[in-house]
């Protein structure tokens, strides 16, 4: 803990009981912290608790160890998984991106325009499409090219990516490569996909064009972390939009992609404001 930082995020789970709020605002009082910011959800099928507090450190709780110390007495009465975050400190998004471009450029927008506080280290892609758009923002652009033949050997340099730039969190910004179990399993929850609402029913090549030809009402975009199911990870965040047998395949692929762009970045700001729980293959969201 920096003695520079004042402002933390605190986040638990635990088994649902009696007194973990009293407990956790009443040490933080003791220590002389500020709560600007507590919610709490209890969930009755799995008998979990989930708790996001902001504060204000205060006069006390100056070091990590300290807090740990101390804030230890009250994890081990309630069996608490928890963490300490610096509110001011940018987590580190290495993200991934194929040919199509629209998350991508969205995420730089919002990044370089300080609506999105995160850090974007790198970012990876198995085509050189996007390399221009990148480099004019400033940032290292590597080019991973996929085969079945170099698979294994550009996700253990992707790997090696990730550790060299110290990435928090990876963004598959419509990166359309499958990753292998491995690395699914070294990035459990750790990397966010996004993709279109419409699977299981529009798989494989032009989903909108095939929702399109189904004469759909509803399209939408989803958000999840990646697990080694493919496309079947715990959901952050959705969204949907009306249309209209008005609209061309086209038109749906236009909204469809400001859909995708909107959930993308809204799930790497929900992750790395600290929202995000994970509950088997659920989440607990603390929105805005």
């Amino acid at each position: 803990m920096s003695e520079l930082a004042k402002t933390f995020i605190l986040t638990i789970t635990c088994p649902d009981t009696f007194g973990i709020v009293a407990s956790v605002t009443s040490f933080l009082a003791d220590e002389g912290a500020f709560v600007t910011k507590l919610e709490q959800f209890g969930d009755p099928a799995s008998k979990r608790f989930f708790m996001r507090v902001k504060f204000e450190a205060g006069r006390a709780l100056r070091t990590d160890a300290e807090f740990t110390e101390k804030f230890g007495l009250v994890a081990d009465k309630f069996s608490m998984r928890w963490q300490l975050h610096d509110f001011h400190r940018k987590p580190k998004v290495l993200l991934m991106v194929s040919k199509f471009g629209h998350c991508l450029n969205d995420i730089l927008h919002r990044v370089a325009s300080n609506n999105l506080h995160i850090e974007i280290p790198a970012v990876v892609s198995n085509h050189e499409d996007m390399r221009g758009i990148v480099e004019w923002y400033g940032i290292p652009y590597y080019h991973l090219p996929v085969t079945k033949e170099t698979k294994a050997d550009q996700e253990q340099k992707l790997v090696n990516l990730i550790s060299e730039h110290n990435a928090d969190l990876v963004g598959l910004a419509r990166y359309m490569q499958v990753l292998s179990t491995d690395l699914c399993k070294e990035l459990d929850g750790r990397c966010i996909n996004i993709h279109h609402s419409f699977l299981p029913s529009f798989k494989g090549a032009k989903p909108y064009h095939q929702a399109h030809a189904r004469g759909v009402k509803l399209i939408g975009a989803t958000a999840h972390y990646v697990t080694a199911d493919l496309d079947e990870g715990p959901i952050i965040y959705q969204a949907v939009e009306n249309v209209d047998h008005s609209m061309t395949a086209d038109d749906m692929v236009e909204i469809g992609r400001d859909i995708e762009s909107v959930v993308f970045s809204r799930a790497i700001q929900m992750h790395c404001e600290h929202r995000v729980f994970r509950s088997d293959n659920k989440t607990v969201v603390f929105r805005r």
